[in-house]
């Protein structure tokens, strides 16, 4: 970590600029389009991103400012879905949605479907659209719609989002199944069959060991940080990560206060605990609504700084070797961030605060997009 001395506003110099903007700028996360879906009736005339939005923390010219050259759309439905027949198509819709903005900006985003057609759609000077699927109930316990998924061009699937499902456990709900059951490991050997990546952010410690166990091909945790630094189950414990570096995998790390800033984490922790308390007392939703609104209210949440996030960043690296660590933003799916990382347009600030750090130019282009892109092709070239 960096001294307390060091952990200023960081002002990004001519020398990261060039750096930054040369490099294979991917994002592993952003949740974009169901923030389309609930503001604008999933109509890009009434959001237009080709104008700045500060609604929202994501928009064309924002992205561009940033430098990002790819970005996994995520099709994130809610967990509440799950069992009510309505999550494969809602997901789909979600889908189709990525792609209706695809189209409606084609001089500024293309789809990809392959490594190589990230790096072609980049060199083109447009960002490189993928689609991740957020939540392995979108599935709805079939193989097939799995296949289905991937076919529409999704390229990871994260296994579970925050409730437990039929198949796997996470890390935000309470275990069911010791990590994941039969099907869950078929899941993932389907997966490593089509070359989708399997994505463990979300899912418990047991999941990821298990995941880890199975999968034949390198894993991801698209949207996830260290737990080392802040203890919250959305984190990766350092087993998991000596782990990910045998598997060559990828942590992308979260921008999300509450997943990066320790005290942010306890609070966040606070707003569960009562969910819990209130839920063996048999209090009703609108009441444990209530209560969690008052206490947030009453106990702000720390936003902390992009000092917090290199922290992560260098612990993981330390664990994992710094060629295991990505970037997984999250944007527009979280509601607090750190004072530095307010929106895409950011991004040039973690380059200039990892040479600060002493990173090399070559490790930096590894964590900003080239990392992602060699799990990418191992997992394409690990398919059936």
């Amino acid at each position: 970590m960096s001294n307390a001395e060091d952990r200023e506003p960081i002002v990004v110099s001519d020398e990261a600029l060039e750096l930054h903007h040369s490099a294979l700028m991917i994002d592993g996360h952003n949740d974009l389009p169901w923030e389309i879906r609930t503001k604008g009736s999933s109509d890009f005339s009434k959001i237009d991103i080709a104008q700045p939005q500060p609604r929202l923390q994501t928009d064309l010219p924002r992205a561009r400012e940033g430098g990002l050259k790819c970005q996994f759309w995520s099709v994130w439905v809610p967990a509440e879905l799950d069992g009510t027949g309505k999550a494969l198509a809602t997901t789909l819709e979600q889908i189709e949605l990525v792609k209706l903005m695809v189209d409606r900006y084609p001089g500024d985003l293309e789809l990809a479907l392959t490594s190589d057609d990230i790096e072609r759609i980049a060199g083109e000077g447009k960002i490189a659209s993928l689609i991740g699927v957020e939540g392995g109930h979108c599935i709805e316990e079939s193989l097939s719609t799995l296949r289905r998924l991937h076919e529409l061009g999704a390229r990871y699937m994260t296994l579970t989002h925050g409730n437990t499902i039929s198949w796997a456990d996470s890390g935000t709900d309470k275990p069911q199944h010791g990590g994941l059951t039969e099907f869950g490991k078929e899941v993932i050997r389907e997966m490593n069959r089509l070359g989708m990546m399997v994505d463990i952010s979300h899912v418990s410690v047991e999941v990821m060991h298990q995941a880890l166990d199975t999968s034949t091909a390198p894993v991801i945790f698209s949207h996830s940080s260290s737990r080392a630094v802040a203890d919250h189950p959305r984190n990766v414990p350092d087993d998991v990560l000596e782990r990910l570096k045998e598997k060559d995998g990828v942590v992308m790390v979260n921008f999300f206060s509450a997943f990066v800033v320790p005290a942010a984490a306890d609070n966040y922790a606070a707003t569960f605990q009562i969910r819990r308390d209130l839920e063996a007392e048999g209090a009703d939703e609108e009441t444990i609504e209530r209560k969690q609104r008052e206490y947030r209210r009453a106990n702000r949440m720390p936003r902390g700084s992009i000092h917090d996030l290199l922290d992560h960043i260098d612990h993981i690296a330390e664990v994992a070797g710094i060629e295991h660590v990505g970037i997984g933003s999250d944007f527009d799916g979280v509601s607090v961030l750190p004072e530095g990382l307010e929106d895409v347009a950011c991004y040039p600030r973690i380059t200039q605060g990892l040479l600060d750090r002493g990173y090399t130019p070559e490790e930096i282009r590894g964590v900003l997009g080239g990392n992602l892109l060699r799990v990418m092709r191992k997992v394409e070239a690990a398919k059936e």
